[in-house]
């Protein structure tokens, strides 16, 4: 016979259970009351999305009409039927969860504080403020090294070869491109972090320059998904001062 557990509801207005007295149950009534805040959260950014789609595939579409002869008519050409409708529902996915992250990194935070003791928390909302600031920086710096990255794509080829592109591989490179820099603007927080739990310290950061330089080029050689030289040096300088600055961030830190 099936043993049916109740799960207490919880409303908006609720109180929230002290810290440290929630039962397993009242832990899966909060997490299940987050996913379900967080879900809606999106698919209301992905509706607004669905709705401006096409301002927004105007916008990403920019670089690939830059990169075309005069007088080229500006056009991703689908070769499947269903891949226009498929390529409006990825480009309001991506939207609508950007959109929505500030609701969804808020119910995370709200989730993981009662575990959380008093010293860890002061640590904790830097940390995440940074990383969005961080990650928001690194997709801007991928949209703005984009066109000069189609270009070297389109041109290394040589002049035999002509631009015709799909939207579902384009799109592709571009939301690659926007989450590999995202994702190594997270560099200083990762160095930061290593140094507040003793796993790095400052001095040895500093006495690991010149091997750190060649890392970082390889590094960034690996995650920019273009391999063009634009992309690797616009990810590899900045990746390179948030190395200097993390050793000047732990040596404040540490006293």
């Amino acid at each position: 016979m099936a043993i049916r557990i109740p799960f207490p509801r919880r409303g908006a207005g609720a109180p929230r259970p002290a810290e440290g007295r929630m039962t397993v149950v009242e832990h899966l009534t909060e997490l299940r009351y987050r996913i379900i805040v967080s879900l809606v959260a999106v698919a209301v950014g992905m509706v607004i999305a669905f709705t401006v789609y096409d301002r927004i595939l105007d916008f990403l579409r920019e670089p690939y009409c830059d990169v075309l002869p005069p007088g080229e008519p500006c056009t991703l050409y689908i070769r499947d039927p269903v891949e226009g409708f498929t390529t409006r529902l990825r480009v309001a996915g991506w939207c609508g969860l950007f959109l929505a992250s500030p609701v969804v990194l808020w119910h995370l935070w709200r989730f993981i504080t009662p575990g959380l003791h008093p010293r860890e928390k002061r640590y904790a909302i830097p940390f995440i403020v940074s990383s969005i600031v961080l990650f928001a920086s690194g997709a801007a710096v991928a949209l703005i090294t984009f066109p000069r990255a189609l270009d070297f794509l389109v041109t290394v080829g040589g002049s035999g070869i002509a631009p015709l592109f799909s939207p579902g591989p384009y799109l592709r490179l571009v939301v690659l491109m926007v989450v590999a820099f995202g994702l190594a603007f997270e560099f200083p927080v990762v160095l930061v972090f290593l140094q507040l739990a003793r796993v790095l310290t400052s001095r040895g950061l500093a006495s690991w320059r010149r091997p750190a330089v060649v890392l970082i080029f390889m590094a960034a050689a690996v995650l920019t998904p273009s391999q063009d030289p634009w992309s690797l040096l616009a990810m590899a300088v900045p990746m390179y001062l948030f190395y200097e600055s993390s050793i000047l961030i732990g040596r404040a830190l540490r006293r």
